[in-house]
């Protein structure tokens, strides 16, 4: 018994390692990925884009204001002169969060009454939500204490005291974060994984010679192998959507019409991308290796799990290549935040540059690999 299972393993490497394509996503993919993990997955939240509305202007005010950009987590953006402000640079994610301060600020401090200040944060993504808010506590309470400090003594001085008002997720669900990016994970790994294997599958059952010297076209393969992934993609959209509605209560704010829209231009890269790597794949486990390489660092580039603004810089500029972080982007701006074309255009534009260039150049591959 045992001999005869040392020779299956000896065939077994021999299978593997004789085909040089396969040393690429055996040894090297594992450790991109680990750098990928090491790098852009992080729980820390630095350099968090702040916006204030100061109504007050005073010098306690401005001191308050002072502390908040002096943190490292913060950068104050934008110092706005109206509340309409705000919501702009919410709807385009210019801001994660929002600090309002209101007249007779100072007047309050100094009376010792409490002085009220309000914060607003983007809920669409929990986690995030929940720590920005203990970022911004933590500094006002160091305010206060400072403020003590100073005073030493004295009585009759108030504190800042912050009133939080957190938009689109109020009680900071995650799964109202994470249904929208399932929804984006799913289109990916279905539409990717199955269009890669669907033309090694042939290849190994002897059928794709049939195919090639039948008169069908190129293209008519083309589209009759893909157009089913269309169609489970798509319907695991709308299982998806309707499981996180009636499970999760997660809010469908936007035009389900125009998520559709925009969910076909997503699929138009990844069928493209299927495609693709089933023309350097000869068996179905290289074209499910590749195609898993693929979808990891796609997913851990695409803001789905941690914030692309925590990633180095460099990473950050990689995420511009990567089709699922415009997807995820516009995905939770139409459920979430109910966006529509007007502030998501540059994520569709994105798309359609990427769906247009990756099927022509796919195709053209697959027409060669057929000839």
């Amino acid at each position: 018994m045992f001999r005869t299972v040392r020779h299956i393993i000896r065939k077994e490497f021999i299978q593997t390692f004789r085909d040089r394509r396969m040393f690429f996503p055996i040894f090297v993919a594992p450790v991109v990925q680990l750098i990928l993990f090491g790098y852009a997955v992080t729980t820390d939240i630095k350099h968090i884009s702040l916006a204030v509305l100061d109504y007050d202007r005073t010098h306690e005010s401005r001191h308050l204001v002072s502390s908040l950009s002096q943190s490292e987590s913060f950068n104050l953006d934008f110092y706005l002169k109206s509340s309409q402000e705000i919501d702009r640079l919410f709807e385009k994610e210019k801001i994660k969060a929002a600090v309002v301060i209101p007249r007779k600020f100072e007047r309050n401090l100094k009376k010792g009454a409490q002085a009220s200040l309000q914060v607003i944060l983007d809920g669409t993504d929990a986690n995030s939500a929940t720590i920005i808010m203990s970022y911004i506590s933590q500094l006002i309470a160091k305010h206060s204490e400072n403020i003590l400090t100073k005073i030493g003594d004295r009585r009759g001085v108030g504190i800042v005291v912050s009133q939080p008002r957190v938009w689109y997720n109020p009680n900071l669900k995650s799964s109202v974060y994470m249904v929208p990016g399932v929804i984006c994970l799913i289109l990916l790994i279905t539409t990717l994984l199955l269009t890669s294997m669907s033309i090694t599958k042939e290849r190994e059952m002897g059928t794709l010679e049939q195919l090639i010297v039948s008169p069908i076209k190129p293209l008519e393969l083309i589209i009759g192998k893909t157009m089913p992934f269309v169609l489970i993609g798509l319907c695991d959209v709308v299982l998806i959507i309707s499981a996180g509605k009636l499970i999760f209560d997660v809010p469908i704010r936007g035009s389900l019409l125009f998520l559709f829209g925009v969910a076909l231009l997503f699929v138009l890269t990844t069928l493209s991308l299927g495609l693709f790597i089933s023309t350097i794949s000869r068996t179905q486990q290289q074209a499910m290796m590749t195609a898993f390489f693929l979808a990891m660092p796609a997913m851990l580039l695409s803001g789905i799990f941690s914030p692309i603004e925590n990633m180095p810089k460099i990473i950050q500029y990689i995420t511009l290549l990567n089709p699922l972080r415009y997807f995820s982007t516009a995905v939770r701006g139409i459920l979430l935040k109910g966006n529509d074309i007007s502030v998501l255009w540059p994520q569709v534009l994105a798309l359609f540059i990427f769906g247009i260039t990756a099927s022509i150049f796919s195709s053209l591959r697959f027409r060669k690999y057929l000839e």
